[in-house]
């Protein structure tokens, strides 16, 4: 009866509340006569009515606006992930992604798409959703300065920074005195218009730049922070110079826009002097994640909206303000990030791709018809770079810094990227600039920004160094180790399977631990506190194992490919990595190895492999892994990891005669942590080993150390006997191919590729 009592109650209530709705609706329809309700039409069917629903609905505004984000994000990551495949930033493919959308190639083509997607009367939603994007990033781009780093190498950064601005901006002033006649709007003034392209010619992409040299790994080097401190400098500058041009453009004049630059004076001098200070003392209670109540957090992001809505109603952009807004917050990094990491995700994937999808839709290419037209974007590109890239190097060579270094500021400080953009939309949002040199002034950025990389390998190849790119790595006499990990725990394994083959061998061998991450998981505030972190575990086992190591740094754009380069150039003999959950779960390694102690069924791995399928031909884990071991020039071992904690007892399956080329890797293990091993070779391909090691007598790897087990075949009590095991890669394939079921129990092992 208790079983069946709430379902009683249930019906009953249930039941009995509808009967009485029904009720009431039946009796309310008595209440309409004489109010002029409209009965629907009978000869219209219900399906009919059901389809002018469902098309009332799809072109409704707010319809069309989350189309239009679904259709906006799937192409920027579209052309983003292009970008980032080709060693482009994936600002470039975003920025393509808007073009492409837009009429110059969407519009051009499928016009009647385009309408329905984008059409006019959706373009002011889409353009103030946008505008908050880019405030929030502004914000962060404010965040991402480090006003003490400024302080450090202010003497050079301000000459080289203020020089690369000036050099440009004039050059600018002098491309607009002969193109105002034939390109500037009417009614336009020209002391505007000289302004706008003078300052156009001028900016430099902080970010992007930032993100560049931390791709390659030059951020803690001279070169690296004299160049984002160049930045930094050249950021707060041209948005000083902004503010004051759009206070110029709004006032009509000079004179009349003092009283504006007066007001952003004052707005300035409250900021830094009365707001900053009370940031600063919530900053100091409040510094950590646990105690940073929604409270708090509301009022940083209210001092952001206020600051953005100041700077609008004095008359230079809310973004200005926004950029203020995230300077001034406190100068904790930690908290930097956490605030950072608040609004990252929201404003960089999903508003900011807007920005550049609305910038997109301005572009029309297709104004660029003649060729005429075409020869004054490439004098626009001309000489956006000779400003830029010529007076950045030329003042850094002044300065005392080596041609390469020059040239490599130059390159670097001529990445324009998403602010030049912000800065043409503001130009155009004004009236400033016309659609034919906004299409052009796109393509400039698109081209200086494209051409960063591209310049920066050319200056590397012509000032090649003639050392190694590690000169401590490369001595004949040291066994030299290069550890890569993803995950600090992973890294901690691996530096103890590096230290059990050299450890009573350190005058003799070289431990490097690298660790590399994607370029799109990190901003410039955190990088510092992520290596940190990252490190932390694995310096800390260093330090237990008495172990010492170098930690090699670095965000890439392509990390298997960065991998095989510097265990290449470096000519380590040993390059080791660890396979994480992530990459291997789904997989037949998955399926063999599992992700707790428990081991599958044998018959489950024999099915996983029925058809003789190959590891690493056919699984995730396949693209990873045979891409590494084709660009490596140096033996790989990678690490398949099953609660490991020590190699007492080594396991060495003998399946060829190639396999006994890992004998030297085996000797390691007995020297340096007395392993015990114990050798499974059927085949007898070891029997003059054996011989060998009956007359060795005192060597210290000695037949005591060996154990050449008679086992025909493996049984999973053996296996559960081993700790570790080392395998060639050419036998642990032939162990796939002949489903052999022994796999299934095997302890953590390091396969090894020659």
């Amino acid at each position: 009866m208790k079983k069946l009592k709430p379902v009683l109650v249930y019906i009953i209530m249930i039941g009995g509340f509808s009967i009485l709705m029904y009720w009431f609706l039946n009796m309310g329809k008595h209440l309409e006569s004489g109010r002029g309700v409209i009965i629907q039409d009978v000869n219209v069917s219900q399906w009919q009515e059901f389809l002018n629903t469902i098309s009332a609905n799809l072109f409704h505004p707010l319809a069309i606006l989350l189309a239009q984000i679904v259709t906006i994000i799937i192409t920027s990551r579209v052309f983003g992930w292009i970008c980032k495949k080709i060693g482009q930033p994936t600002v470039i493919g975003e920025i393509v992604a808007g073009i492409a959308l837009g009429p110059s190639l969407v519009g051009l083509y499928f016009p009647e798409f385009s309408a329905a997607l984008f059409p006019v009367k959706s373009l002011g939603n889409l353009q103030f959703l946008s505008q908050v994007g880019l405030i929030l990033f502004m914000f962060m781009v404010g965040m991402e300065l480090d006003l003490k780093m400024l302080k450090n190498k202010a003497r050079d950064a301000v000459v080289i920074s203020q020089t690369s601005i000036i050099i440009p901006f004039t050059l600018g002033v002098g491309l607009a005195y002969f193109i105002y006649q034939s390109f500037a709007p009417q009614n336009v003034q020209f002391i505007s218009y000289a302004l706008f392209i003078g300052i156009a010619m001028s900016i430099t992409a902080f970010p992007v730049l930032a993100r560049i040299v931390h791709e390659r790994g030059i951020h803690k080097t001279p070169l690296g922070v004299v160049v984002i401190t160049c930045a930094a400098v050249d950021d707060i500058t041209a948005w000083c110079l902004l503010a004051a041009v759009i206070a110029i453009v709004k006032a009509g004049s000079f004179v009349s826009s003092l009283y504006i630059i007066f007001m952003a004076i004052v707005y300035v001098l409250i900021m830094l002097k009365l707001v900053r200070p009370f940031l600063k003392r919530v900053g100091e209670l409040y510094p950590t994640r646990e105690n940073m109540s929604k409270p708090i957090v509301a009022l940083f992001f209210l001092t952001l909206i206020i600051s953005s809505l100041i700077t609008e109603v004095i008359g230079i952009h809310a973004l200005f303000g926004a950029f203020m807004a995230g300077a001034i917050m406190p100068d904790n990094m930690k908290f930097r990030n956490i605030l950072i990491e608040k609004v990252e995700d929201v404003a960089l994937v999903l508003l900011l791709p807007l920005f550049f999808v609305f910038t997109g839709l301005r572009t029309q290419i297709g104004l660029l018809n003649d060729p005429y037209l075409w020869q004054i974007t490439g004098l626009i590109i001309l000489v956006a770079v000779t400003g830029k890239f010529i007076g950045s190097a030329f003042t850094a060579k002044i300065m005392g810094q080596s041609w390469r270094d020059s040239l490599s500021i130059g390159a670097l400080m001529n990445t324009r990227g998403l602010m030049e953009l912000v800065v043409l939309n503001i130009g155009y949002d004004l009236g400033v600039l016309s659609p034919q040199i906004f299409a052009m002034m796109v393509i400039m950025a698109l081209v200086t920004t494209f051409m960063t990389g591209p310049a920066l390998d050319l200056i590397n190849r012509i000032f090649k160094e003639k050392r190694a790119l590690h000169s401590s790595d490369v001595l004949n006499s040291k066994f030299r180790i290069l550890i890569s990990f993803a995950k600090p725990d992973k890294g901690k394994v691996l530096l103890r399977i590096a230290n059990w083959l050299v450890r009573h061998e350190s005058e003799k061998s070289k431990v490097t631990v690298m660790h590399l991450s994607p370029n799109n998981e990190l901003n410039q505030v955190n990088i510092d506190e992520y290596e940190e972190d990252t490190f932390a575990p694995v310096i800390q086992e260093s330090k237990e194992l008495n172990q010492k190591i170098t930690t090699l740094f670095k965000v890439s754009n392509d990390i298997v490919s960065d991998i095989s380069d510097m265990a290449n150039k470096g000519k380590y003999d040993l390059l080791l990595v660890g396979i994480g959950q992530s990459i291997y779960e789904g997989t037949l390694l998955g399926r063999i190895f599992g992700f707790t102690t428990r081991m599958i069924d044998p018959s489950a791995l024999i099915n996983s492999v029925k058809g003789k399928e190959k590891l690493f031909e056919k699984s995730p884990l396949e693209e990873y892994t045979r891409n590494l071991l084709m660009k490596s020039d140096v033996p790989v071992g990678i690490l398949l990891e099953k609660d490991f904690i020590k190699a007492d007892t080594l396991f060495f399956p003998v399946l060829n005669k190639k396999d006994l080329e890992l004998l030297p890797y085996v000797e390691k293990f007995i020297r340096n942590n007395q392993s015990q091993v114990n050798i499974w070779d059927k085949n007898g391909y070891t029997r003059a080993l054996e011989k060998e090691l009956e007359i060795r007598g005192g060597d210290e790897v000695s037949s005591n150390y060996f154990f050449f087990m008679k086992d025909k075949w493996l049984t999973a009590k053996i296996m559960r006997q081993q700790d570790f095991m080392l395998i060639s890669l050419e036998s642990w394939k032939e162990a796939i191919e002949n489903r052999a079921e022994w796999l299934a129990d095997i302890p953590s092992a390091l396969i090894i590729s020659k």
